[in-house]
């Protein structure tokens, strides 16, 4: 095989995402959308708020009438009425006039703004004073302020959160598109593997990457589906590819990427139909010998054995292909990397881009990335790192106080 072990740079890696498709989309109910992908735009059919309303305790009031006033020289207002949480007044202020309102009434006909209760003083039931000016509309919500009639809300492809939440339910939308989670396939190899509730005899290891990849996949807001245990047995493991590959939109496999007599992951890929090798092997520590292929138009990872390595290759690269099938659009994707400075001196392998697990560390002069060193295959160097920091492949090391960015983890 001429193109094994051919190392390609992590963007032109991450850039094979969209030559993948998207999941099929699905109608759900609004409330169950928290951290769903939007399938459609959502536009608003209604002025938002659709009627002027206050956003203070207070009396509704034309500005005009209350230029000047101060402690020393309030205005005198003669009270009109009372407008309660969901009423329409069938009244207007005049000059000289105000209303009492509660938070989020309806301004009634004339009225401007809205004077704080704080500062007024009742002299009775029928006139206030006002010991302070306000602008027109000064606490109050115009009509559509919100969102307006025929304006896009909600963009395709982006992520639902408690807020967007919020806006359909503004909205009355009971029900709303968006994409079906994708479902990830993962398959753990290897002889030496186990199940969790097993003691490992000399030699071998629990199935650490079935259990921290299902974990990863749920992150991601995909649907992990598991597929146990498979020996190093090429039949076996071509077997289990099949059955993955027909329930699932994407497959990772865990062990079999390395060069080893026994690594069959490469040999099983090209025996299977509509199968083509696209990467193997990434200029990426800890991670470098990680297949990607494309089987049937879904793609499928050979992911490194050692636990750290298969989590760090998939935060970093695996993550982005996941984002794109589950249909989160560019825009969607903020970069939410943590700025940090460097705590120590860190030295780095030219030809490779390093990734690197700190810890967060707060100081005077802010955060702090202290690097939690340690072997690939140490799960405690995970288990106590907050992010990763990369360094890139022409860079020798870094100094202490360098100003990183931080890949939360």
């Amino acid at each position: 095989m001429k193109d094994f072990f051919k190392v390609m740079d992590i963007d032109q890696v991450t850039a094979l995402a969209t030559g993948f498709g998207t999941v099929a989309d699905e109608t759900v109910p609004a409330d169950e959308t928290l951290d769903r992908i939007l399938a459609e735009a959502v536009v608003s059919d209604i002025d938002l708020p659709d009627f002027r309303r206050t956003t203070m305790d207070g009396y509704a009031v034309r500005a005009g009438a209350t230029f000047g006033a101060s402690e020393g020289s309030p205005a005198y207002l003669n009270v009109k009425g009372t407008i309660r949480m969901g009423d329409v007044p069938d009244f207007s202020v005049g000059p000289g006039e105000a209303a009492r309102i509660s938070t989020g009434g309806m301004l009634p006909d004339a009225a401007d703004a809205v004077v704080m209760i704080e500062h007024t003083e009742a002299l009775d039931d029928t006139v206030i004073e006002v010991y302070k000016s306000v602008a027109p509309g000064q606490h109050v919500v115009d009509v559509g302020e919100d969102f307006q009639r025929g304006e896009t809300v909600l963009d395709r492809g982006r992520r639902i959160r408690p807020q967007e939440m919020g806006v359909l339910s503004a909205l009355g939308r009971e029900s709303v598109r968006v994409f079906r989670r994708p479902v990830v396939g993962i398959i753990s190899t290897g002889d030496e593997v186990v199940p969790i509730d097993r003691m490992p005899r000399q030699g071998q290891i629990r199935d650490v990457n079935t259990y921290s990849l299902a974990g990863w996949v749920r992150r991601a807001g995909a649907v992990p589906k598991t597929y146990g245990i498979i020996p190093d047995r090429r039949d076996d493991l071509r077997e289990a590819c099949r059955r993955a590959l027909s329930e699932s939109d994407m497959v990772l496999v865990s062990g079999g990427s390395s060069v080893g007599t026994r690594d069959y992951t490469i040999d099983v890929l090209e025996s299977l139909p509509q199968s083509r090798v696209l990467v193997h092997g990434i200029s990426i520590s800890p991670g470098k010998p990680t297949i990607l292929a494309s089987v049937d138009d879904k793609p499928f990872w050979g992911l490194p054995g050692h636990v750290v390595s298969a989590m760090v290759v998939f935060a970093v690269v695996v993550r982005p292909f996941i984002d794109h099938m589950a249909g989160l659009a560019a825009s969607g994707m903020p970069d939410l990397r943590i700025p940090a400075r460097l705590t120590r001196n860190l030295a780095s392998a030219q030809g490779r881009v390093d990734y690197v697990r700190v810890r967060l560390t707060a100081g005077e002069g802010g955060l702090g990335a202290e690097p939690i060193l340690g072997k690939s295959g140490l799960i405690h160097t995970m288990v106590r790192a907050d992010g990763l920091i990369r360094i890139d492949r022409d860079v020798e090391g870094m100094e202490k106080g360098t100003a990183v960015q931080v890949l939360p983890l």
